[in-house]
């Protein structure tokens, strides 16, 4: 580091005494960031989808604002400008753009579902969406950084202040994560979060305002008019070493967090402790390079072992979850207390990715200490070293979110990691050892040694690299009751953009199709009888369609059903994961009769919302067959704002229908789906999937219009030449004639009303579905909700009509008489 004297300046200085407040400020700065993060992703979700592509734009504007403004603010703002106040505008503009983005995403996003099309020009249109709506508050908030910076010299006491503020900054993320994920959105709304995070950026702009006051400009004389440059040739490779850390760091965000989700489950909260951990692990391990940015001799050195370390740090959590944790004998079945089980989840994300994230959070203070010196602006050097480092968390996330992973696997990706590390350990190593010490200052060690020492970082780098092991099948296919199986026969186990998929049999010869570690769909009988209950319903239900839109691919199986209908004439299928129709669909073509073949079939692979919400097409059915609704992100296709698009596509006289699971839910969770469904469709009808009598779930039918069922003109039908191929295909689910299949009914909207009184409706203002459904994944209440629900069902007289035999003979089906 340089050691010619400083020079005075006329920018305010640090008082000492004053620091630890501006950390406190940091604190609550980095916690409505956070907030709105998740504010914002959630409600832009519901405009552009959640698919790869939608949930890599938004990342990756995000972080671009963020970038743009560490960049900007040491140039646009004059030295001569007090640090304080420039900070405490810089919040208040980011809680004013909080507020209006409130109200400008729905504005926006009218405009934006009514131009939009898809392939690239949807993609394109969709980051011009973000770009419009992210970049100036997420450029106020990468700017506070480098602006707060400026009260502090870029000697070694001055740089680990700046890496205490980051620290401070990271602490407050925490805590935002934590309070939106575990408390604000699940017991109050967008609204409510959003107001909060802007208080705090009120709270926090009045304080820096009154510290500014307080302490006063502290001026020193006058530095030079034209500081050191940032860029110069010693410092360009801790630069590009702190991109290649971010690009590692938010890469194996992106691939711990996928491998995560499948241990732990993906519900909201797991997705929430996994960001509150890895942050945890950047402030701590910041707060501990700070401190060695004060008192190491070497920083680029340290840098560099930092580095090397992380080369480790990656295969222990490689090694962890795919060698260890899925075989820890842990049950979580034997509680249905999720707070006992978040606490066995945050243990266990600690073991596995602890290590690394304190060495990436150590990495941004030691490479700010390396690329200083006495004559640098504090904000051009910490604005620069922040954007390099978010410039590679843009590449790292969108690189491997959307491209490695999809492409190689996250065991070749976490390969690729390892690489990455190491690169970045050479740049800042080997200078140290071979380079010359007239550029850096620092002593070179024996050539000999250096050369052995490298040697032996690159073999165990090798070995290393060697040693990942690919996800465990059974992780794929069972998720976090992985430990409570034996590995599965594995036909097929693939991991796409979206999703980490399986098809597996068991000794029986019965299949069964996993996403995400849950089993999706199957050949069992009660499964089959769903997915075939989910397509028949839907057609017979309404008099004749022609057009069919079919939300959620799985096996296959429902979409295959219209196939065998006279009168439909085009089925659009709507999935998120490419992998699903394309692999999948073949194993189970014996049951959902090759229904990729069928010319008449067209897979749309995006978010389904944002299809239904961008498209002009209008259909005669639409079935509805989504992930649980515990899963994060699939509350959207269970709220009332949804049923109510949905059913603007459906044509005069359309039907929707949709499943809803009653195994591993609550009977609010239950409660909360089949009102919702009921708050858009008045009219609506419920049909029971049950075993033995008892629950399994259900499927929801709603009509655009009041209806009534004729029971002769179904008959008479059913009886014609050309629907002997329904006939076949409900007889092979035990449904062995259009009677048996009408006598699942198990009740109507009206009917329910006295249970459903206590329901809440999910909005996609509050999504509180996700949430309560977070809390009751262990839950297997299925029987008595089931017989809850048909203490109201009413035989009713005025939607099946006609003949008396034929309405007779279903009353007696219905009630097993």
């Amino acid at each position: 580091m340089a050691t010619e004297p400083r020079r005075a300046s006329s920018a305010p200085l640090a008082v000492p005494r004053f620091l630890p407040a501006l950390l406190v400020l940091f604190i609550g700065s980095g916690a409505a960031a956070l907030i709105y993060e998740i504010v914002w992703f959630q409600m832009l979700e519901l405009v552009i989808g959640s698919s790869g592509v939608s949930l890599g734009v938004l990342l990756g504007t995000f972080m671009g604002g963020m970038c743009i403004g560490s960049l900007l603010l040491p140039r646009l703002v004059p030295e001569i400008r007090h640090p304080l106040r420039v900070y405490a505008v810089l919040e208040a503009g980011i809680g004013l753009f909080g507020v209006l983005l409130l109200f400008a995403i729905p504005l926006v996003g009218g405009i934006y579902s009514s131009i939009v099309g898809h392939g690239l020009a949807g993609i394109l249109l969709r980051a011009f969406f973000c770009m419009l709506l992210l970049l100036p508050p997420t450029i106020l908030m990468g700017a506070t950084l480098p602006s707060i910076s400026r009260w502090v010299e870029t000697t070694p006491q001055g740089v680990s202040w700046m890496g205490f503020f980051y620290g401070g900054n990271i602490a407050g993320a925490v805590l935002g994560s934590v309070g939106a994920g575990f408390w604000l959105l699940r017991a109050y709304d967008v609204r409510t979060a959003t107001l909060g995070a802007a208080a705090i950026n009120v709270t926090v702009m009045a304080l820096a305002a009154i510290i500014a006051r307080t302490a006063g400009p502290a001026a020193a004389g006058e530095r030079q008019s034209s500081p050191a440059p940032v860029f110069t040739p010693v410092a360009r490779p801790v630069y590009v070493a702190i991109a290649l850390s971010g690009l590692s760091a938010l890469g194996a965000e992106v691939v711990w967090t996928r491998l995560l989700s499948l241990l732990l489950g993906a519900t909201v909260y797991t997705f929430s402790i996994i960001l509150a951990v890895f942050l945890t692990g950047l402030g701590i391990g910041s707060s501990a390079g700070s401190f060695m940015a004060r008192t190491v001799r070497r920083p680029r050195l340290a840098f560099g072992v930092c580095q090397l370390l992380l080369v480790g740090a990656i295969a222990w959590s490689a090694a962890m979850i795919a060698r260890s944790l899925p075989y820890w004998p842990i049950n979580v079945s034997i509680t249905s207390n999720p707070w006992f089980l978040f606490q066995m989840d945050v243990m266990r994300t600690c073991w596995a990715i602890f290590p690394g994230t304190v060495l990436w959070g150590m990495s941004f203070p030691l490479a700010v200490a390396a690329a200083a010196n006495r004559d640098q602006d504090p904000a051009r050097l910490v604005g620069g070293i922040y954007a390099a480092n978010t410039i590679g968390a843009i590449i790292g996330s969108i690189g491997f979110g959307m491209i490695a992973v999809p492409l190689i696997g996250t065991q070749n990706s976490q390969k690729l990691l390892i690489a990455v590390a190491f690169i970045a350990a050479v740049l800042m190593l080997a200078p140290a050892l071979f380079g010359s010490t007239a550029a850096t200052g620092e002593r070179r060690p024996n050539r000999l040694v250096a050369a052995t020492s490298a040697a032996i970082a690159a073999l165990a780098t090798i070995l290393l690299v060697r040693s990942v092991a690919a996800v465990p099948p059974v992780l794929v296919a069972y998720g976090r009751y992985a430990p409570t199986y034996d590995p599965p026969k594995a036909l097929y186990v693939g991991e796409g953009m979206n999703a980490s998929v399986a098809v597996t049999e068991l000794d029986n010869g019965v299949r069964n199709f996993h996403v995400s570690g849950k089993v999706e769909a199957s050949t069992e009988p009660q499964d089959m009888r769903l997915q075939r209950m989910l397509g028949h319903l839907t057609a017979l239900l309404h008099n004749e369609p022609r057009t069919v839109l079919v939300v959620g691919f799985g096996a296959g199986v429902t979409a295959g059903t219209f196939v065998n209908y006279p009168s439909v004439e085009r089925i659009v299928i709507c999935e998120i994961e490419p992998l699903i129709p394309r692999v999948v669909s073949t194993y189970f073509g014996d049951v959902n009769y090759n229904v990729l073949a069928d010319p008449r079939v067209e897979v749309v692979y995006d978010d389904a919302r944002h299809y239904i919400l961008t498209t002009d097409e209008t259909f005669d059915v639409i079935t509805s067959d989504p992930i649980h609704p515990w899963v994060k992100g699939a509350a959207t296709l269970y709220s009332t704002e949804y049923f109510e698009l949905a059913k603007k596509h459906l044509n005069p006289g359309g039907v929707m229908t949709q499943w809803v699971p009653l195994y591993e839910s609550s009977e609010p969770v239950v409660k909360t789906e089949i009102a919702t469904f009921f708050h858009a469709f008045p009219n609506g009808t419920i049909w029971g999937n049950d075993i033995n009598g008892g629950g399994y779930d259900i499927v929801l039918a709603g009509h655009t219009e009041p209806t009534n069922i004729d029971l002769d003109a179904l008959d008479a039908r059913m009886k014609r030449p050309d629907y002997t191929a329904v006939a076949s295909s409900l007889s092979d689910v035990g449904f062995w004639s259009w009677l048996d299949l009408l006598s699942t009914y198990a009740g109507r909207a009206s009917d329910l009303a006295p249970w459903l009184a206590d329901a809440e409706i999910n909005r996609d203002r509050s999504l509180h579905l996700m949430y309560l459904a977070g809390m009751a994944p262990n839950l297997y209440e299925n029987e008595s909700i089931y017989s809850d629900m048909l203490r109201y069902r009413r035989f009713p007289e005025d939607l099946f009509t006609g003949s008396s035999g034929l309405r007779d003979a279903l009353r007696a089906n219905i009630y097993g008489e």
